[in-house]
């Protein structure tokens, strides 16, 4: 039988040419930063808890052993992008020495500028360091956090010199804001060049930094808390579970702890009210969206100017998330879990709803056009969140219910609007 009748491979000194040259692979010199990358992107995408270290080798091109050698879990890759994203921030507030004899102005203006820098750069990361740091372990998320609360210190005494009559914690609140409004582009994708997408972030970071808002209400009202009879199974349970996903993320949230939250006697009794965990998510996020949507109808109806409208529209959205905290941290936070089949039609719906305080913003600002307003629009809506988060349900004082609206103004108009001494908006 000859070589070919044998099914034998392809000669290794074929007649008529040299021997074919052996190919050597060899591994990248940046194989742990391309890895770092492509990590990086996956949990941008897709959340910490949608990732596996499979997924990240194959994106890679490599075996999960090879990915193994680089770094030894999913959770040294996570952090390592999550400080990187602190350290850059840091780095963004620092002054170069030679810009410490600039007046005030020059120096904000620098230090503004290089944070909306890194984070249009980071825009495809930035949603995990605002929404899923609370799985770093407390050691790590402390040095994340003071890492981000440097950058508000920065701000705050910068603007402390500019505005040297700002109390303290005004100065504060205002720095948050800043920090909001800009990091705000990693919850969405609207896209704008990037040049005028810095333009639209820069001009409402002052617009907040130079603001003249009305004093405060004196005092401070937590929203009363709505009791739900035990009884009331089902929105107990719709409660109970946005309440864990809150505090402890979706994906460390059993059906047994929100049975138990309940006060239901086994897992098996929270299935005769809904037919699964992400049944309760999905429910929690038709909630909110209807809650958006529905309070565009009597605004509009009810305004005779689009800028009435767009204030009462501030101000229902300001309540609501006042008085349903952890529901507006949920819809934030956990779209990834959202089942698929209802993943598309809120999205339809979020899109509406944007839409429509697009379309009102315009009318109002004619100078803006549609992918500039719905940047503020997001950045309005992210604001609200941030505050609640840094000054957290027991210290919303600092930014109390009044405040936020005014401050929400300030992005979407330029500048908080006039009221009568009931709190109408003036024509």
């Amino acid at each position: 039988m000859s070589r070919a009748q044998r099914g034998a491979g392809p000669r290794s000194d074929p007649p008529g040419g040299d021997p074919p040259e052996r190919v050597i692979r060899r591994r990248p010199k940046n194989r742990r930063a391309q890895i770092a990358a492509t990590s990086a992107a996956a949990f941008g995408s897709l959340g910490y808890h949608g990732v596996s270290m499979e997924d990240i080798a194959a994106r890679v091109g490599i075996s999960s052993a090879a990915l193994y050698r680089h770094y030894p879990s999913k959770y040294a890759l996570f952090r390592e992008e999550l400080l990187r994203l602190g350290a850059a921030t840091s780095a963004a507030v620092s002054l170069p020495e030679e810009a410490g004899g600039l007046p005030v102005r020059e120096r904000l203006e620098l230090v503004v500028d290089a944070v909306i820098a890194d984070t249009v750069s980071n825009r495809p990361t930035v949603a995990l360091a605002r929404w899923e740091r609370r799985y770093l372990d407390d050691t790590d998320r402390a040095v994340l956090d003071k890492q981000f609360a440097g950058a508000v210190t920065v701000l705050r005494n910068l603007l402390g010199e500019l505005r040297p009559g700002l109390p303290r914690r005004d100065r504060t609140v205002r720095a948050v804001a800043v920090m909001s409004v800009i990091s705000s582009i990693g919850d969405h994708h609207a896209a704008l060049p990037v040049k005028s997408l810095t333009a639209v972030l820069n001009s409402a970071a002052w617009a907040l930094f130079e603001a003249e808002l009305p004093d405060a209400a004196a005092g401070y009202r937590a929203p009363r808390a709505v009791e739900i009879p035990q009884s009331f199974k089902h929105e107990l349970l719709l409660r109970k579970s946005v309440e864990l996903f809150h505090e402890r993320g979706y994906p460390n949230v059993s059906v047994e702890d929100i049975a138990q939250a309940a006060d239901l006697s086994a897992a098996s009794a929270v299935y005769r009210y809904y037919r699964s965990k992400s049944d309760l998510l999905a429910a929690a996020f038709r909630r909110a969206a209807d809650r958006m949507s529905a309070a565009i109808g009597p605004a509009t109806a009810s305004s005779r100017t689009p800028a009435g409208a767009l204030a009462m529209l501030i101000d229902m959205y300001v309540s609501g998330c006042f008085t349903e905290r952890a529901l507006t941290y949920v819809y934030y936070a956990e779209f990834g879990h959202v089942p698929a089949e209802e993943r598309t039609m809120l999205r339809n719906v979020q899109r509406l709803i944007v839409a429509e305080w697009v379309r009102l913003l315009v009318a109002v600002r004619p100078d803006l056009s549609d992918a500039q307003a719905r940047i503020l629009v997001q950045a309005g809506f992210a604001l609200v969140v941030d505050l609640g988060r840094y000054f957290g349900e027991d210290d919303a004082g600092g930014a109390p219910q009044d405040r936020v609206v005014q401050l929400m103004e300030v992005i979407l108009f330029g500048h908080p609007l006039p009221r009568d001494a009931d709190g109408a908006v003036l024509p």
